[in-house]
């Protein structure tokens, strides 16, 4: 179904006797804000103005997201919210619980979400038995990414193991090159972190500490060796690395002064950006130890309650574009993420767009489908940001190994 064909279906809904596409205007809150992600963001801009429904953008960059949560606070306590909003896992549900966001069942029975949306994601997605969000991609956090021309002149392959991962930094740094590309924020430390956990202890171990924190997990052996791990990977960043924005760390990458980048695939989008092609200047692969498993962060827009009618058929319009399949494919090819839709096609994504696709549903046919911690799916804000703490306090030489996975427990245990 063409985007606006599936408009209509919308304006049909809403029983409307105006296109839903006539003098609307959606105000936008992200954090979109790099030049791969500017241009994912783009292409929903255009389907979306090609309707004649009006784009008022507003970005808000860093942390993660967390500042654009904490701008969003102070528009809704203002009475002032905006159409849409970028989220991410538990903060949906958080809004949810407020009772804030519009519902959306009409459009997503019309359309049937359920049937193609994994259950993995519509548990963020759906709150009550209601839709609440319109989930746009699914990334996946445990992937590196790496230089093919320095692997070439290093003479690597792809290291399978933790062993031959830490071998082919010490080759890179031993060459002159930054081994490991890392910007120093507490979202990218925790986003390397959850990669060690699983690494470590595998599935089993991941669910046990991250999602149900169970305190003999946090505060295991295998706990201070993900911390351990963690010191290694210290000991093969450049000095410059703290503050740096993640995405300057994939330009490291993209321009041949780094190796190895550990990034969610939205990292993808920047190369992409860069005219770089997988398998060629750059090439991707599962951190060793967590092949198998996939640890997902999805970005889903949530519409507020509170508009008119015209703001009802704006947000409808909105979420009708996210989830058509034609723009599944769009945004997601130029975003490095792959469809929230299982129905759609593989065929034009790249080398690293069909690996992500297959693993993701074989993840989530296999029980090895994971909520990222570091991306608020895994546990609630208050426990991320706790963890988020200790993880960077202990990357940072403030703490050891041991004493950081004694700190985990604690920490975990005052946030909940």
């Amino acid at each position: 179904m063409t985007i606006t064909r599936k408009l209509q279906a919308s304006a049909a809904i809403l029983a409307m006797s105006a296109s839903v596409a006539s003098a609307q205007d959606v105000e936008v809150l992200h954090w979109w804000t790099s030049g791969g992600e500017a241009a994912a963001l783009n292409v929903l801009k255009g389907d979306l103005e090609g309707q004649g429904i009006s784009w008022t953008d507003m970005p808000v960059a860093g942390g993660g997201g967390s500042d654009a949560m904490t701008v969003l606070r102070a528009r809704v306590t203002a009475g002032d919210a905006p159409t849409a909003v970028q989220m991410l896992g538990f903060s949906i549900q958080d809004w949810a619980a407020e009772g804030a966001l519009a519902n959306l069942n009409e459009l997503a029975e019309e359309e049937n979400w359920g049937e193609v949306v994994p259950e993995a994601i519509q548990a963020f997605s759906t709150y009550d038995g209601n839709w609440v969000a319109a989930p746009v991609n699914v990334h996946s956090t445990n992937w590196v990414w790496a230089n093919t021309a320095l692997m070439d002149e290093l003479g690597l392959e792809q290291p399978e193991t933790w062993e031959d991962f830490v071998a082919a930094m010490q080759a890179a740094q031993d060459a002159g090159y930054t081994a490991l590309a890392h910007g120093g924020q507490a979202w990218q430390d925790a986003t390397v972190f959850e990669s060690m956990v699983m690494g470590v202890g595998g599935p089993e171990f991941y669910e046990a500490s991250m999602v149900e924190l169970d305190p003999e997990a946090l505060g295991s052996e295998q706990m201070v060796e993900a911390f351990r791990r963690m010191e290694t990977l210290r000991g093969f960043v450049d000095e410059n690395f703290s503050g740096r924005d993640w995405n300057l760390a994939s330009a490291m990458v993209i321009n041949g002064e780094a190796l190895f980048q550990i990034m969610g695939d939205w990292a993808k989008g920047e190369f992409v950006n860069a005219g770089q092609t997988a398998g060629e200047e750059f090439t991707c692969f599962r951190v060793p130890g967590t092949q198998g498993n996939v640890m997902f962060n999805s970005d889903q827009f949530a519409m507020f309650e509170g508009g008119d009618e015209q703001d009802r058929a704006s947000q409808l319009a909105m979420a009708d574009a996210v989830m058509s399949p034609d723009f599944q494919i769009a945004f997601n090819l130029v975003k490095g993420s792959v469809p929230a839709r299982t129905d759609v096609s593989s065929e034009q994504f790249d080398m690293c767009g069909q690996m992500g696709m297959e693993q993701l549903a074989a993840a989530a046919e296999n029980g090895t489908l994971f909520g990222s911690m570091a991306h608020g799916h895994a546990n609630p804000p208050s426990v991320q940001n706790a963890m988020y703490d200790v993880i960077t306090a202990h990357f940072n030489g403030e703490y050891d190994a041991e004493t950081a996975a004694q700190e985990l427990v604690t920490a975990v245990e005052i946030a909940q």
